[in-house]
Formats: C-alpha cells, structure tokens, sequence
C-alpha cells in the first residue's frame, strides 16, 4: 500500500519521535512512504517563520535515507482539480496534501482529526 505523509508525520519520523509515531507504526513499516512537493514547501514556510531549523533539504535527505521515502510525483493540474473539491478546509497545504494523496490514490498517514474526519483513506492508527 502506498502512504503519502501530513507534513507533522514526516517532521516527526525526521526528529526521530517513536512515541507521537507509534499508532501508525504497522502503516509505516506496511507500506511505501511518499513526501508531497507540497509539503515540503509547507516546511520551507515554517522554517522562514522560525517553527523549525533544518533546511527542507535535509530534511528530505533523512526522509529518503534514513526512512525510504520518496518524493511524490504528480500532475499540478490534476491535483488542483482534486483540491477544489475539498471545501471543507481553508488551509492551502492541507487542502493540496490531501489532493495529492487522492490524485495518487494513496492513503494518507496524519494525526490530524479534522482530515481524518473528512477523508476516508486518511489512515493514522
């Protein structure tokens, strides 16, 4: 099964953090992992903004080395029209995460209850 990940889950495999991790521990060994271009770009505005210090190129680089991740790939066009159907949320990142993982036919893996709440291949234990 493929997995595309919220942007906390992969700042959270990054930081190492096994205890906010482990209810999707079995999703994470279970399947291939996938990083949007989105949120990476997520990343990079909250490095700018200070809420984290790594840059979004090391971040990935432990994502793809230490952890197997790739980076997902997609058409912007059809992940746009994804995401215009997802009115339920205001924030961009979420909305275009979510388009992505639809767009790919993945699952998504997020603590996030309120995508949780809305998308019925959010996956998170």
């Amino acid at each position: 099964m493929n997995f595309h990940l919220d942007t906390h889950v992969a700042l959270w495999m990054v930081a190492g953090d096994k205890k906010r991790l482990r209810p999707a521990q079995r999703h994470i060994r279970g399947g291939s992992l996938f990083v949007s271009p989105v949120a990476l770009l997520e990343m990079e505005v909250l490095r700018e903004i200070g809420r984290i210090r790594a840059s979004v190129d090391t971040i990935l680089d432990i994502l793809v080395s230490d952890h197997g991740v790739e980076e997902a790939s997609g058409d912007l066009g059809e992940v746009a029209r994804h995401a215009r159907s997802l009115g339920w949320t205001r924030d961009p990142f979420d909305r275009l995460i979510v388009a992505h993982a639809l767009a790919k036919q993945a699952s998504l893996l997020t603590a996030d209850e309120t995508i949780r709440g809305h998308c019925p291949f959010a996956r998170w234990d």
